[in-house]
């Protein structure tokens, strides 16, 4: 397994070590002893899976404010997405950017979004399947969002979305 860092602090993309024989293919996809030592969640009590019928679907930016911020792992198990985060965290040397990665069935890659982050992402192809491990039970009165294309952080995602909720394209702006 292999743990690198993005632009964000704390945003780490969770690589597997695929080891493939003639009967598929086996790869650890969490390691408790490998996420501690990286700085990463190591329970997970609730896990949640989307699944997204079109490309072009854009779900987020979604977070969960305090008492019980949710940091998150995300991959793609079917398909692929551009899955972005956020840096709310007013502390965070890196507040207020984003970065953005490609998660796919064939790369197994997953991303890892600390608390204090907004995460979304779009579907790139259609019958995309998601599955999140969340750091915290989904609470829906600390739900809360920003808009997926407001111009303070001025993500570049992949296209314009086709397909999205009436709730995230009515998030609002962020204010700091």
């Amino acid at each position: 397994m292999n743990i690198r860092p993005t632009a964000l602090a704390g945003v780490l993309v969770v690589s597997p070590t695929v080891n493939a024989d003639e009967r598929g293919l086996f790869a650890r996809t969490y390691d408790a002893a490998l996420f501690a030592a990286a700085g990463l969640p190591t329970a997970w009590p609730q896990c949640n899976t989307s699944w997204n019928a079109r490309k072009g679907t854009l779900r987020g930016l979604h977070y969960q404010a305090e008492p019980r911020p949710d940091p998150k792992l995300i991959r793609c198990t079917r398909g692929r997405i551009f899955d972005v985060a956020v840096d709310l965290r007013k502390n965070s040397a890196s507040f207020g950017r984003w970065t953005g990665v490609e998660l796919s069935e064939r790369n197994r890659d997953a991303l890892a979004v600390p608390a204090g982050c907004a995460h979304g992402f779009m579907t790139l192809e259609d019958d995309c399947e998601v599955f999140y491990m969340m750091g915290d039970v989904y609470v829906p009165e600390l739900a809360r969002g920003v808009r997926w294309n407001d111009p303070a952080f001025a993500i570049e995602w992949p296209g314009e979305p086709t397909t999205m909720s009436g709730k995230d394209a009515g998030w609002p702006d962020f204010c700091a």
